[in-house]
């Protein structure tokens, strides 16, 4: 990301959940992106301000006084949860990478596209630079941007104004619901939607293999109980669990080892309910390999976890049983 930042002739955009400046001395993207802006390149930042909230008042200044259009996405229950990073309008980035120290030792994933499937990234990135308040034309005309479908690859969007070709919760539901063979998952929180468990617990009655590797340590402490106890309850129907010992950012999702899609979502309410999401899939073959064999690897690091529901406290049990209850809202 930061050699292609770099190269840019004409525009950077970038969208980032969190998007601090502790990570000056290594990977100095504010810096970068301030000389390039003050040599005459557009940049465009939009920053969740909940998730960037740490990130100091002097450098944002800074950022306006080298000519970058910086502006902050505040919703009171909804997050910009994405990580979108556009050079040029020909080449992208997207997945789970926020920009922040914390992340140095995480696992994670980021995908770089180029060519056409850059065009329904743009004209996503145009609706939320919109949606934020955005002025600039030509970048605003990305949003009224008519688009074909392109059958080995499109981008999944969650919000009302996106493109209706996919949607990421249809999106979901009907890549599980055909699925034949095998169903990979990767999460660092799982709190799926009841549909998604549906549809997960009616895969595995058509004896299709349910992988999911989760970590066994995640960066908010009170999701490690949610997690244990969600893959409790989904192993009781079939599902595989791989949990890691480390931490691993990555949400990707692979179907029958033939399609695969990479992006900003996790395995929980927030991001299928909520949040503002977006994420690639595609159906290349060589991609698709490449998904495949990063899943294995992180299956051989992890530790097969099954534990029979009998097997569970009781104490663990009654607070599955309180939690299903709040289930029906999600």
């Amino acid at each position: 990301m930061l050699k292609a930042i770099r190269l840019a002739k004409h525009s950077i955009y970038l969208e980032m959940y969190i998007f601090l400046d502790d990570i000056r001395e290594t990977h100095d993207f504010l810096g970068l992106l301030k000389a390039k802006a003050r040599a005459g390149i557009e940049v465009v930042i939009i920053a969740d301000a909940f998730g960037s909230a740490s990130l100091k008042g002097l450098a944002v200044k800074e950022l306006k006084s080298a000519g970058i259009e910086f502006i902050y996405f505040s919703h009171w229950f909804r997050r910009l949860h994405r990580k979108i990073l556009i050079i040029d309008n020909r080449i992208a980035f997207l997945g789970g990478v926020n920009i922040e120290e914390k992340i140095r030792h995480w696992r994670d994933l980021q995908i770089g596209v180029s060519g056409r499937i850059v065009k329904p990234l743009l004209k996503s990135f145009a609706l939320i630079y919109k949606k934020v308040g955005g002025r600039k034309e030509n970048i605003l005309k990305y949003s009224r941007l008519p688009l074909v479908q392109k059958l080995k690859s499109w981008i999944t969007d969650n919000f009302s104004a996106a493109s209706k070709l996919y949607y990421l919760n249809e999106y979901y539901r009907t890549r599980i619901a055909a699925a034949k063979k095998s169903i990979k998952i990767v999460t660092p929180y799982l709190l799926p939607p009841r549909w998604l468990l549906a549809r997960l617990d009616e895969a595995c009655r058509r004896n299709v293999q349910v992988d999911i590797i989760i970590p066994e340590d995640t960066d908010v402490k009170p999701l490690n109980k949610i997690n244990y106890l969600n893959a409790c309850r989904m192993s009781a129907f079939g599902v595989n669990f791989f949990r890691l010992p480390f931490m691993n950012h990555a949400k990707l999702m692979l179907i029958d080892d033939e399609e695969g899609v990479i992006g900003s979502q996790n395995m929980d309410i927030l991001s299928f309910n909520l949040n503002m999401e977006a994420g690639v899939f595609f159906r290349q073959k060589g991609l698709v390999d490449d998904l495949r064999r990063i899943v294995e690897h992180w299956k051989n690091e992890a530790v097969f976890f099954k534990v029979p529901f009998r097997s569970i406290k009781l104490s663990d049990r009654i607070f599955i049983g309180i939690f299903k209850i709040f289930y029906p809202i999600f």
